[in-house]
């Protein structure tokens, strides 16, 4: 299993979010799951170890995958 923590850079904050996926999963292939969750939806649930807390999409200025 590999995690990945993504970095959503909003108006205002920043939040991360983590992913867990198999080991074969690369950073690509989140990053298209990233991006395509952002243009599909308006806004959405992150979890993170803080707690879970909606995004609203039109607020997201920068995405970072690590």
């Amino acid at each position: 299993m590999k995690e990945y923590v993504v970095s959503y850079t909003l108006e205002n904050e920043i939040k991360q979010e983590r992913f867990v996926k198999e080991k074969d999963v690369n950073k690509q292939e989140v990053i298209q799951e990233v991006l395509a969750k952002i243009l599909d939806q308006n806004s959405f649930i992150a979890k993170s170890e803080q707690g879970d807390y909606w995004i609203n999409t039109s607020s997201i200025r920068y995405v970072r995958v690590l």
